[in-house]
């Protein structure tokens, strides 16, 4: 190749890259513009900052309370006995998000009602659950009905 040419192609180039150098600045400098007018616009201050990372850390509260309240019920209604009709007797789960809470059996006869509470820790009981009792706790686990 001869100098001239190659002086045009090395020109060229430079002027290439010169132009591509200057684009490039432009849109930085636009960027820039739009971050610094986003930083102003949506910076929060030192006092509001603070109070958002005040009722954030209330909301991480809220929720872990929460996690503890006995939300998840349900109830079995049943027959206890043969003799009688029209499932007076019931199994109530009341759970937390964790499992815990309680199960509480009314049973129905004739001439008496007894009704017994059950503790349960991590979805289970150290007491042995009646069929219905375990109906109930599961459904209350889960979400489902009877």
């Amino acid at each position: 190749m001869d100098p001239l040419t190659l002086a045009w192609t090395a020109a060229g180039v430079a002027a290439a890259a010169l132009l591509v150098a200057v684009l490039a600045w432009q849109r930085l400098r636009v960027v820039d513009r739009r971050l610094q007018r986003l930083v102003e616009a949506g910076a929060p201050t030192t006092p509001e900052r603070e109070r958002l990372e005040t009722l954030e850390e209330q909301l991480a509260q809220v929720r872990g309370d929460l996690a503890q309240a006995l939300r998840h019920v349900a109830v079995v209604r049943y027959d206890a006995f043969g003799d009688m009709g029209g499932r007076m007797s019931f199994s109530a789960a009341v759970v937390d998000d964790t499992g815990d809470g309680m199960v509480i059996s009314s049973i129905h006869a004739r001439g008496e009602s007894r009704t017994y509470a059950k503790g349960i820790v991590g979805g289970d009981s150290e007491v042995v659950l009646t069929p219905e009792e375990r109906q109930a706790l599961d459904a209350a686990r889960t979400g489902t009905d009877e």
